[in-house]
């Protein structure tokens, strides 16, 4: 794909100083997901070095659903959501993490099964809590991932110290 459209998807990510907080500079993609053409160049981007070796994406809440369902439908392949605690129906496995400010949970379905070679997708690699947890709730379940694919990681928080091997789009 052409460097110039992911420039383009890249100029679109907006910087928030002080959202949700005080002192957190929040990485706004609606402009990105609005955008048809940058949009597109995006999920190539984050699909291209796995391309043929994954059965299913799993997405990680929430933004990450948004770009899991992109990657999913232009690989070819489903999407098994993975959501924090009391939103599935019947969740399969759950992880607890730690947090900044306590801990938090996540669950998967058994759609997430042994065997299943998996895509782990989300649009920010931060501190690499959420992700680390998502790794071993796919573990938990027998899935195995065969990538990490986030839009963009936050070098400066070092989430790739807990997570390993993960390919980003953009890094700010």
């Amino acid at each position: 794909m052409p460097d110039d459209q992911l420039q383009r998807a890249q100029s679109l990510i907006r910087s928030i100083p002080d959202y949700p907080e005080p002192g957190v500079l929040f990485r706004d993609i609606t402009p990105l997901l609005a955008d048809a053409v940058a949009l597109r160049a995006a999920i190539d981007a984050m699909i291209e070095p796995f391309t043929g070796t994954f059965d299913v994406v799993a997405g990680v809440e929430a933004r990450g659903f948004l770009l899991a369902g992109a990657v999913a439908i232009a690989a070819g392949v489903g999407l098994v959501p993975i959501r924090k605690a009391g939103k599935l129906p019947r969740p399969a496995a759950s992880v607890d993490y730690a947090l900044e400010y306590g801990t938090a949970t996540i669950e998967a379905h058994d759609e997430i099964h042994p065997g299943v070679n998996l895509l782990l997708v989300d649009d920010v690699l931060a501190t690499g809590g959420t992700l680390q947890a998502a790794h071993s709730l796919v573990r938990e379940l027998g899935g195995i991932v065969v990538g990490t694919s986030v839009l963009i990681e936050l070098e400066a928080l070092a989430g790739r110290a807990l997570v390993g091997d993960v390919h980003a789009v953009f890094r700010a």
